[in-house]
């Protein structure tokens, strides 16, 4: 039986629900544009909501001295100058717009007495400038933002599956996709696309992403529509993951544990921060305290299930309850744990992907017209290692340009040519995988890709380890020629895990092969077998399947910023 398919046509369409893409869709309803926004998650569950401790702006709300520019100088300093100056200074000199949005949207920030909103110390930043709602910063966000979003009435298809951009010489015209319930098809007609469905840590198996999110969907859109990746060996392994209950292995403790003094301690009762950076301690950047850990687990030193002690019982309970209550509650309900009272157990877990679709500073535009790529699933800001609070004003500053950029190329086209090759290709992608009745479970091919990305390219990696796990994922690749799906009366939940694992391979291809070529230790990679940083690797790796791996060059940090980064990375981990 033929499957049922809807057209519908936009002038823009944008993939994906969380704070980019909601973000995005406000501007272009503002500016009366026609949007519609797609995700595959319901909207108030996207992926932003699990964002904790804060979002970045240099306000100076609370140390007067604090400046655009020093938040531009810590960013490219702690990015190991692998980040993009360009749109360093782009997020950085938008980002007190961005929080003026948010509270005209009606977002309610944590506060002083006297009306100022508060800021807090994250991880290497200079000064204070990390505003919060409690821990719980970005549900907050995305609440205010899925209610401006009704108030606008933008329309909102949730639980629908986007297989498929698609494009005519070079350009998009819309895409294709399915209703994860009854399988419905949605052809949709659009003049510009934003992509904005997330990144890639859920390959891992320890990871802070829930399942079915952050599979990598955003890069394999991305790649089968033309545009490239750039790198995608760099991903944040956050350092604070809870070890159990297995279900929830990797769900995050918020770095605000560690900013409201929150205490490591190895197996031994070492404060074991001292040893790794006896300045900052546990408010290093997340690179260092990731590896510090990981060297104390790998070394002896962890705790019997294969972690560290994060401790904030020493803090009145008073503090953690106004200002960790969403950890409190997490512990609380995943463990019985009582945080006031006991330490927390905690491992490094994939957390964010810093690299991403390749995009233009300017407007976040792709090597495909029409085609923009914002939030985490976009590249250029962070570099070798993402300052806490970064990713959420980076959303909201690019999701406001680049709704204006996307208006601004539908508004100049004359006419949007279409292609009926692409949507049979589109339609017979689905139409395959729902007859394939092979012997192969997609379920039990993704925890391989999990098992490879673990064992292979986790927070230390080696030329055999990276070499073995190629290996191993072109063996995955050749199973995936068997698989069996089968939609049920629950839905069709196993043709979106297809097209996951799809996601998935994808993905683990592209960081694998960038991991083996950038041969040196810098920020979040951390080779075994090359321990120093390289100068001649102070370069972007951009990566596609038709022309694997190609440097970029970075350009030169201005003076007025340069000036401010006092200490200059030397080596690969920024040791005193």
């Amino acid at each position: 039986m033929a499957a049922t398919e809807q057209l519908l046509s936009t002038t823009v369409l944008v993939i994906g629900t969380g704070g980019a893409g909601l973000r995005a869709s406000v501007e272009l309803a503002e500016a009366g544009v026609d949007v519609l926004a797609v995700g595959k998650r319901p909207k108030n569950d996207a992926h932003t909501s699990l964002a904790a401790g804060g979002i970045n702006a240099a306000l100076a709300t609370m140390d007067p001295e604090d400046s655009w520019q020093q938040h531009a100088a810590d960013t490219l300093k702690e990015s190991y100058l692998l980040g993009d100056p360009r749109t360093t200074e782009i997020v950085t000199r938008g980002a007190a717009r961005g929080i003026d949005d948010l509270e005209r949207y009606g977002m309610a920030f944590a506060r002083e007495q006297d009306g100022r909103i508060s800021q807090r110390f994250f991880g290497a930043h200079k000064f204070r400038r990390t505003a919060f709602a409690g821990d719980y910063t970005g549900l907050e966000i995305q609440r205010t933002l899925v209610r401006r979003a009704e108030q606008l009435r933008i329309p909102v298809l949730e639980g629908v599956y986007i297989t498929r951009i698609l494009t005519h010489e070079g350009a998009v015209f819309g895409a294709y996709g399915f209703d994860l319930k009854d399988g419905t098809r949605y052809r949709v007609h659009a003049d510009a696309v934003i992509l904005a469905a997330g990144g890639h840590t859920r390959i891992w198996r320890r990871t802070s992403s829930r399942r079915d999110e952050n599979t990598g969907d955003s890069f394999r859109l991305a790649v089968e529509a033309g545009a490239r990746l750039r790198d995608p060996e760099l991903v944040q392994f956050h350092p604070s993951g809870i070890i159990e209950p297995e279900n929830a292995a990797g769900t995050l403790v918020s770095e605000a544990a560690r900013g409201e003094g929150g205490i490591l301690r190895n197996a031994l009762g070492e404060r074991y921060m001292s040893r790794y950076d006896p300045e900052r301690m546990e408010l290093s950047t997340r690179d260092r305290v990731a590896l510090a850990s990981y060297t104390e687990i790998k070394e002896g030193r962890g705790t019997e299930k294969g972690g560290v002690w994060l401790d904030v019982s020493h803090l009145p309970r008073q503090t953690i309850m106004n200002r960790l209550p969403r950890v409190y509650q997490t512990l609380l309900d995943l463990q019985m744990l009582d945080i006031t009272r006991d330490p927390i157990e905690v491992a490094p877990t994939a957390h964010y992907s810093m690299g991403g679709v390749w995009v233009r500073p300017e407007d976040h535009s792709t090597d495909v017209r029409g085609l923009y790529a914002i939030g985490e699933a976009s590249s250029g800001l962070h570099g070798a290692n993402r300052l806490g609070g970064n990713s959420l004003i980076e959303l909201l500053v690019y999701g406001r340009i680049t709704g204006r950029a996307a208006a601004a190329y539908a508004e100049s086209l004359t006419a949007q040519p279409r292609s009926a090759a692409a949507v049979a290709q589109a339609r017979a992608e689905v139409d395959g995988l729902l007859a394939a009745d092979g012997p192969e479970n997609v379920r039990a091919l993704q925890r391989a890709v999990r098992n490879t990305m673990t064992e292979h390219a986790g927070v230390v990696r080696d030329e055999e380890g990276l070499r073995t796990g190629l290996a191993e994922l072109g063996a995955i690749e050749k199973r995936m020629e068997d698989v069996g799906v089968h939609p049920d009366i629950a839905g069709f939940q196993d043709l979106a895990h297809a097209f996951d694992l799809k996601a998935a391979v994808l993905a683990a291809r592209a960081t694998l092969e960038a991991a083996l070529e950038r041969r040196e230790t810098r920020g979040c990679h951390n080779r075994g077998d090359y321990p120093d940083m390289d100068e001649e690797l102070r370069v972007n790796l951009v990566w596609s399947p038709a022309t694997g791996i190609t440097r970029e060059s970075i350009p030169p940090v201005p003076e007025e910023i340069a000036s401010l980064m006092e200490e200059m990375p030397t080596d690969g981990r920024l040791q005193e």
